[in-house]
């Protein structure tokens, strides 16, 4: 396989966090329709290194390429367009709470130059329908559970049709029930031919919903091949 063909790939990748190395020799390659874990310990790198996908942290040492763009390359005029292409899924949902369902996810369509009033009432139909949330479009976010409201997020997220979701802890704030409803919705991502990179302390999550993983310690990223009870427990 090219490395063109790659959506994410890192080569010799060093992270800093405020001058401080935080991961060394970072090399992960990710296709389209995977789903990824990146696990490890508060403070292994994990939120970092997406940082660092998404071009909000500077590289500094090695290199890294995201769904076409050279990182060490990329000029600030096209980190918009790269960050078109991933949709961010946060642990404390960040929906506005003066506007309604529907108003913030407008917000989001007409930010990304979207001009055709039924053009953007079509797609916001389509990514709250997939999430099951259709019947909220016009609730506003207080009125609305925790479990909700991360669904309405992941519909927020899918909403100019990425190829590439980063959920960052995004069951953290979540009860069990809403948790696995909300990793259904997450995990059939990749049979739309998207690939979601999740970080979470949910271990119990590696067994029940499959996907590659990413141990996050000592400085160190490596892929665990065998999803055994030393590494989860």
């Amino acid at each position: 396989m090219e490395d063109s063909t790659y959506l994410i790939k890192t080569e010799n990748l060093n992270v800093y966090q405020d001058e401080n190395l935080i991961l060394e020799n970072v090399n992960i390659e990710i296709d389209l329709g995977e789903f990824v874990y990146f696990i490890g310990k508060v403070g292994s790198g994990k939120s970092s290194l997406l940082k660092v996908l998404y071009a909000e942290l500077d590289i500094k040492e090695g290199e890294a390429k995201v769904a076409g763009y050279n990182l060490n390359k990329i000029k600030n005029k096209h980190i918009p367009m790269l960050r078109r292409k991933i949709g961010m899924v946060f642990q404390d949902f960040e929906l506005m709470a003066d506007r309604n369902v529907f108003k913030n996810l407008e917000f989001v369509l007409k930010a990304t130059n979207w001009k055709s009033k039924i053009d953007i009432d079509t797609r916001i139909n389509e990514v709250l329908e997939s999430v099951g949330m259709l019947d909220k479009k016009i609730s506003m976010p207080t009125k609305l559970s925790g479990g909700e409201k991360q669904s309405i997020s992941i519909a927020r997220a899918l909403l100019n049709n990425p190829p590439l979701i980063f959920a960052d802890e995004p069951t953290g704030n979540l009860d069990p029930e809403s948790a696995d409803s909300l990793m259904k919705i997450l995990h059939e991502l990749p049979k739309q031919g998207k690939s979601v990179i999740m970080v979470t302390h949910n271990h119990a999550f590696l067994k029940k919903y499959p996907g590659r993983v990413f141990l996050f310690e000592d400085g160190k990223v490596t892929e665990q091949i065998e999803q055994g009870i030393d590494l989860i427990s």
